[in-house]
């Protein structure tokens, strides 16, 4: 059995997102063009990462620390989460997609919404912002005045709040 494309679709690489990087064919859709920049960044195809870049920001992008994200990095999943616009009729589109890996044993989660563009007839990505999860405390928070919760009678500040 064939090895299943890095992004996610239950197709074989050699059937999915491979013809785009080889340039075989251009991606018809945001959503497609943003699968196979994250196949190639697993597959160490920066060239394509490259060349798939707006041409009015690639020369925002260090071509070096692509290639050293992609190499060091073990790339375990792509999830799109949403997409808007970005069909084959459309000319702009956004992609939200959370990506995992791992560096250094470390577990990694690129949440971005990307931002493409279509330039006769072909996508571009032209930016990408990323999205913060706000953290939620689950209890409330203890002020500096109030009772230490480790009841023992004295304020926080005066307690484990030293």
């Amino acid at each position: 059995m064939e090895d299943l494309c890095p992004c996610g679709l239950e197709n074989s690489f050699e059937n999915c997102c491979e013809p785009y990087i080889d340039g075989k064919k251009d991606a018809p859709t945001a959503e497609a063009l943003m699968r196979a920049r994250y196949s190639a960044f697993v597959v160490g195809e920066i060239d394509y990462i490259m060349s798939t870049h707006h041409p009015d920001t690639v020369h925002e992008v260090s071509r070096d620390e692509l290639e050293a994200w992609s190499e060091h990095s073990d790339w375990e999943s792509l999830s799109v989460l949403a997409t808007q616009d970005g069909t084959e009729k459309d000319s702009t589109g956004i992609v939200e997609f959370v990506a995992l890996y791992e560096v250094d044993d470390k577990a990694q989660k690129h949440h971005e919404q990307s931002e493409f563009e279509k330039i006769d007839g072909k996508w571009f990505f032209k930016d990408g912002k990323m999205v913060n999860t706000t953290f939620k405390r689950a209890t409330a928070k203890v002020g500096r005045n109030d009772p230490c919760p480790c009841n023992s009678g004295k304020k926080y500040k005066k307690c484990c709040g030293k």
